[in-house]
Parts: structure tokens; C-alpha cells; sequence
């Protein structure tokens, strides 16, 4: 577990970030930060809390401050480290879908540069709805070890092998063998790159350094 404002304070010019709605849903960060001189917004997911699981209130604060980035036309930079959607009965009558649904629309609505960065993993729908390249990312960059996929490894298998591992001797240790090869084939970041989800693998120190490339590339968009 880690704090993501220790990244966040990494990446921005004086490791200072103005962060908004602190102590709401704060399993997501949302604040303004300058990266060589230029105003830009920041989204990210927050380990430290629910393990950076996206719930209804996570959904909700992100995409109002999407949307307010879109408003005053502030790129956006979203940092991506979530298992996904919290489930379970108490989410669903709190809106968990309806507001996970703004959040997509936000992104995809908004008309300025933004640039992901996939630091862990990204998990479920979170894959899609966290500035992914199919709601119109302008660029996505992968950690290495980062882990991108629908389900977890183990969980895929369960599913795609479930024929082999309910005819096994031994089910659990074939699913940790599938799941490692599983995992090796899909769910890295150069797997997530060759599929075209990801642009680039980079190293963690070469990230600022890279997202102000995008940024400076996608300039006067």
C-alpha cells in the first residue's frame, strides 16, 4: 500500500498539488498541479484507501472534476492503480452503476488533452472507464509491472479452463500454473501494449518527463 500523492508530488513542479474535495470519497484524488509551468488537472486512484477500488462516491467526484477540467479546458493526467468497481448490494442502491456511467461519459466528453498512466494495475471496468484509449485517450503510458486486464489471472482461468481444473487431481495447483501463464500472455504491460491499449512502457523516473512530451505534442488541440 502506498500514498499516490507521494507519485503525484513526483511528477509535478515543486511536488505541490491544490487537491480538491480531500476528504470526500478519498479513494480517488482529484486536484490542480502545474508540470513545467502548465495547469493541469489530475485524477487518480488512491491504494491507501479501499485499495483504490472505484465506488459510487469515487465515480461521482471524478467526473465532476473532469468535467470541470473540460470547462475551463485544463488537460487532465490520470493515474491508474484500481482493482476495479467495489461490488455488492449497498454500491448498487448507492448508484455505483449510474455514477461509474458519468465518470465514462466525463472522460469521453471531455475536449482536452489527457494522458493516462496505468502505475499498477487496472482491473474490470476500471480498464475502460479511467481515461482508457477507447474513451479517446490521447496517450496511455504502462509502468512496467504494471497488470491491465478484465479479471484477474486466476479468475480467467477459472473460467476459460474450467473443464481441466474440475477434471484435475490437484485443481489448485493447475490454476496457479494456468494463471501464471495466463498472466505472462495477457495481462502485462507490453501484452496491454501489443494489443494497442497501452502506447508505451515507460520507466517510473521517465514519467514526467513524458507526460510533458505529451503534453507539449498535444498542445493548441
Amino acid at each position: 500500500v502506498y500514498d499516490v500523492r507521494e507519485v503525484i508530488a513526483r511528477l509535478v513542479d515543486g511536488g505541490r498539488l491544490l487537491e480538491l474535495d480531500e476528504r470526500w470519497a478519498r479513494n480517488m484524488v482529484t486536484g490542480l498541479a502545474r508540470l513545467e509551468g502548465r495547469t493541469v488537472g489530475i485524477v487518480a486512484n488512491q491504494p491507501r484507501w479501499l485499495g483504490g477500488v472505484i465506488d459510487a462516491a469515487a465515480s461521482e467526484k471524478a467526473a465532476l472534476f473532469v468535467e470541470r477540467c473540460h470547462r475551463f479546458r485544463v488537460p487532465l493526467v490520470v493515474l491508474v492503480d484500481t482493482p476495479g468497481f467495489m461490488p455488492g448490494t449497498k454500491q448498487e442502491r448507492a448508484g455505483v452503476i449510474r455514477h461509474g456511467a458519468s465518470l465514462l461519459r466525463a472522460f469521453a466528453a471531455a475536449r482536452v488533452p489527457k494522458v493516462t498512466v496505468v502505475l499498477r494495475k487496472a482491473y474490470g471496468g476500471a480498464v475502460i472507464t479511467m481515461n482508457s484509449r477507447g474513451l479517446g485517450a490521447d496517450m496511455v503510458f504502462a509502468w512496467p509491472e504494471a497488470e491491465i486486464g478484465i479479471m484477474s489471472a486466476r479468475q480467467a482461468v477459472g473460467i476459460v479452463e474450467r473443464r481441466r481444473l474440475e477434471a484435475s487431481d490437484d485443481p489448485e495447483a493447475l490454476r496457479a500454473q494456468l494463471a501464471d501463464a495466463y498472466e505472462a500472455e495477457h495481462l502485462t504491460a507490453p501484452a496491454a501494449a501489443g494489443s494497442g491499449f497501452v502506447d508505451e512502457v515507460i520507466e517510473p523516473r521517465a514519467t514526467r518527463a513524458r507526460l510533458d512530451w505529451a503534453l507539449r505534442t498535444l498542445e493548441g488541440r
